[in-house]
């Protein structure tokens, strides 16, 4: 398992539905780095080599341009070496997965910068959570003015907004992807016979990576 897209990425190896060990990556995002030493610590402290592996799940966004890059390019990479299943996991589906247990309704933000944020809705299934909106982005003040009353509110995106919501917000607290929920999830899809490909897996990203942005400025007042 591969998750990059917060603000500690993690690594993890799981023999059925037995998570038998996790790493957490450097927060200051240099996933590049830490990753592969990472793998190959939990590799060698099970005695297993990275051909055995019959899956990999990584988290597909939203969130960090550059750490969903490194995590997926990875797990694509191992998928190819090796052979073995490759899954991309939506991270909204995994936040939804662990929310508490007297939620029905959430609503999950990631902080899409420029006062934006991603959102997505969910309610509570009668065996999981299913999506009730595709992704999107939205003004933070928008989604705050429209959003009902009875409905939680969770994922990374709350933490720099929390000062402005109100006080009546019940709140997911738990906005890190875990490892044991995107086991279970990965789990669900891999039984189920779900593959991804590994040549056209992609993050989950609606908006330009800040040097796309960045380059478009230029190019707008060179001209």
């Amino acid at each position: 398992m591969i998750e990059t897209s917060g603000r500690s990425g993690l690594i993890g190896l799981a023999r059925g539905e037995t998570l038998l060990g996790v790493r957490r990556l450097d927060e200051a995002r240099r996933h590049a780095r830490d990753l592969a030493p990472a793998l190959d610590d939990l590799l060698h402290k099970q005695g297993w080599r990275v051909r055995e592996l019959d899956a990999v799940f990584v988290g597909r966004g939203p969130g960090s341009y550059t750490g969903l890059r490194v995590g997926i390019m990875s797990a694509k990479t191992i998928a190819y070496a090796t052979g073995c299943t490759l899954l991309g996991i939506d991270t909204f589906a995994v936040l939804a997965h662990q929310a508490p247990c007297e939620a029905n309704r959430l609503d999950l933000l990631a902080d899409a910068q420029q006062g934006k944020v991603y959102l997505q809705s969910f309610r509570r299934g009668e065996t999981q959570w299913e999506a009730t909106t595709k992704l999107g982005i939205i003004h933070f003040d928008d989604w705050l003015a429209q959003r009902e009353a009875s409905c939680w509110v969770g994922g990374p995106g709350v933490i720099p907004y929390r000062s402005r919501l109100p006080d009546t917000v019940q709140i997911a607290t738990n906005s890190d992807p875990s490892a044991e929920s995107l086991l279970a999830l990965g789990l669900g899809r891999y039984r189920a016979g779900e593959r991804d490909d590994p040549y056209t897996l992609e993050p989950l990203y609606l908006r330009p990576s800040a040097a796309e942005e960045q380059w478009k400025r230029l190019n707008r007042s060179a001209t």
